[in-house]
């Protein structure tokens, strides 16, 4: 199975991978083919989630709309038959036909090309504009490249050459927004401080204006799977998705970090701006 070994090196996968769990058969059964060896290793090993925030693997079981995997036909607008070049591909059930097991933030579509024994079907990149590009390798081997950067696209961003790949699983997070006063310190010196009091953390990148007047650095909890977004703006505002359970933990060690970077919790909101009283949300706050 290539790429597998190498992709866990590289991607550390989930502790509790998301919609990993079912019945294979029958759901080859829905989707009318087998399907590869390699794509069930994946959906076993990481589940319904996104690869670097920017490839997110489908997979045949759960509830979620976004689940399960298709052909082609499910999203043509026009008629392969009149429109070769803008569709390049038969119809299942024709030999050769696009199977979509992936998709990217962009609306591109990550497929295999559905022809002969399912462990030699390669990778098709069918973009958001009808563009098409092929690749010779299996899901598995192709994320791993990609995330290595030993794999370029025409079609898809690269992945930033200076950060450690990651997966973020499909999971439930309560999202909050904390506003914060300035406090004494610059900007580098509170991230450098928040970063510190959740250690050890990982970088997900970052972006500033011209002027540094805006901008937001992106990183992750290693031990605890927090997504946090450090916002430049004035106020400037912390962002954390967490797993609901962390809830408590999250109010405690937040709260110690906003005290660390000299600073006072101006107000607490969901995601969607609702008020929060205090640190604490009610059993069934969902945003």
């Amino acid at each position: 199975m290539t790429g597998h070994h190498d992709l866990v090196r590289l991607v550390t996968p989930p502790a509790t991978p998301i919609d990993a769990r079912g019945d294979w058969t029958a759901a080859e059964i829905v989707v009318g083919a087998r399907l590869p060896g390699d794509y069930k290793w994946l959906v076993d090993t990481y589940g319904r989630g996104e690869f670097c925030d920017f490839l997110y693997l489908r997979t045949p079981f759960g509830t979620s709309e976004y689940n399960g995997i298709e052909w082609q036909s499910g999203h043509l607008t026009g008629s392969p038959e009149r429109d070769r070049e803008r569709y390049p591909y038969p119809l299942h059930p024709a030999p050769g036909a696009l199977l979509v097991w992936g998709t990217t933030m962009d609306a591109d579509r990550l497929c295999w090309v559905a022809d002969g024994a399912p462990e030699d079907w390669t990778v098709v990149v069918w973009s958001h504009e009808d563009w098409y590009e092929t690749h010779p390798t299996g899901a598995a081997e192709f994320i791993e490249g990609w995330a290595r950067g030993r794999i370029s696209s025409r079609l898809l961003m690269d992945m930033e050459p200076d950060l450690a790949p990651w997966f973020n699983a499909f999971r439930p997070r309560l999202h909050w927004c904390l506003r914060l006063s300035e406090g004494p310190f610059t900007h580098p010196e509170r991230l450098r401080l928040l970063r510190e009091a959740l250690d050890p953390t990982v970088d997900r990148g970052a972006w500033r204006s011209e002027h540094d007047e805006m901008g937001q650095d992106h990183f992750a909890t290693v031990d605890t799977d927090w997504l946090l977004t450090y916002d430049v703006s004035r106020p400037h505002q912390i962002l954390v998705g967490f797993p609901p359970e962390d809830r408590a933990q999250v109010r405690r060690r937040l709260s110690a970090a906003v005290q660390l970077m000299g600073c006072e919790l101006l107000q607490l909101t969901t995601a969607a701006g609702t008020p929060l009283p205090d640190w604490g949300m009610a059993a069934d706050e969902t945003e």
